[in-house]
């Protein structure tokens, strides 16, 4: 979907509460292209890409905001790092970083779903069993000053400045490593003892681009993608739901099918219309579920719910998957994908064409 386009689930913006930093909630967070070479050459900065979830941190004195890179507060739900975060010695300040839950040396993305529930008793007890972490790679504001139009060896310059005043190398605040040696980053990339999930490349002449994918590009250890459920198909067999039917926005703006999913145990099999129940159309929403490009069958458009008109049945698009996959071609998925995880933590519309795309290469 073009940027700034609002997508057809897209709630009331949060509101977040006044603070006193010159950079404001909610703000979208620079994005990574997904390539499949690390980047060689002058000008690039490495950094492991971990395992969690994207935050954009404010701080103004006790007021600590924890935004997602959805533009969601999840100040809540990580109750342990709003405190680590306000016993900081900087009393404003505004970062970039990733959540994560490290248990036995391993980051654990199951750990940080979890933490996303509505019960307040269940986040604090989950808080104190398996405590996060922010690892923060970037400083766009002090308090007193923005750095977000500097270029980056000038940020992390910054950065590490800041941390040194702020950080401890064991806390659950920590500054996240970089390199400009391309051969520690192909070690991060490749040592599976590691507990990165891949390597994140930077130019260090750029600024910091919200919500844009110029000068920074991703390459994980395995080819994964952000896809849209818009559309299941049931089993032969019975009533179970046998695959879900995944989208990814084109350049037009327009919902593509791409593939499908199948890969559940027969556990998750049977949580599955329980995760799909909100995206169900309900009578009057039916034009707005389904794929408003490329539809499962060909291009026309299956616009009515009735459990007996069709194959597939359509859904409103609200709900993101991560799904790996090993070739795409033709617009779509050449094989049945695996899928590792939901993500609560995406907006639909960051479901683009443009993670497939390969990158053309860089002359730095």
């Amino acid at each position: 979907m073009p940027r700034g386009a609002k997508s057809k689930s897209e709630a009331v913006p949060p509101s977040f509460p006044a603070i006193h930093t010159k950079l404001q909630p909610p703000l979208e967070a620079m994005d990574a292209k997904a390539v499949a070479e690390l980047p060689a050459g002058n000008g690039w900065q490495y950094e492991p890409k971990w395992d969690g979830f994207r935050a954009l941190v404010f701080r103004d004195r006790e007021t600590v905001i924890i935004q997602s890179k959805a533009g969601q507060p999840l100040d809540r739900y990580f109750p342990e790092l709003v405190t680590a975060l306000q016993s900081l010695p900087d009393q404003r300040f505004v970062v970039d970083g990733e959540i994560v839950i490290d248990v036995n040396g391993a980051l654990d993305f199951d750990a940080l779903l979890q933490r996303i529930h509505p019960a307040a008793s269940r986040i604090k007890r989950l808080s104190a069993e398996t405590p996060a972490q922010l690892r923060v790679f970037d400083l766009l504001e002090d308090g007193t000053q923005v750095f977000s139009a500097a270029p980056l060896r000038l940020r992390r310059e910054v950065l590490e400045n800041w941390s040194r005043l702020n950080l401890e190398s064991d806390a659950p605040v920590r500054l996240s490593p970089c390199s400009l040696d391309l051969s520690q980053a192909a070690r991060w990339l490749t040592d599976l003892t590691t507990s990165c999930d891949g390597v994140v490349a930077k130019l260090r002449e750029e600024p910091y681009h919200f919500g844009d994918r110029r000068g920074m590009v991703k390459v994980k250890r395995i080819r994964t993608a952000d896809c849209v459920v818009a559309g299941f198909r049931y089993a032969s067999k019975g009533d179970a739901i046998g695959s879900l039917l995944l989208g990814l926005y084109n350049e037009e703006g327009k919902l593509d099918h791409v593939g499908f999913t199948s890969s559940f145990t027969a556990e998750e099999r049977a949580e599955l219309e329980e995760k799909i129940a909100g995206a169900v159309p309900q009578p009057g929403q039916e034009a707005q579920a389904g794929f408003s490009g490329n539809a499962p069958g060909g291009p026309s458009r299956w616009n009515a719910y009735n459990p007996r008109a069709s194959e597939w049945k359509p859904l409103l698009p609200k709900l993101v998957v991560e799904v790996s996959y090993d070739h795409f071609s033709g617009g779509r998925f050449r094989h049945g994908t695996k899928l590792p995880r939901w993500r609560p933590d995406k907006r639909v519309d960051q479901c683009t064409k443009e993670q497939i795309a390969p990158m053309r290469k860089s002359a730095a």
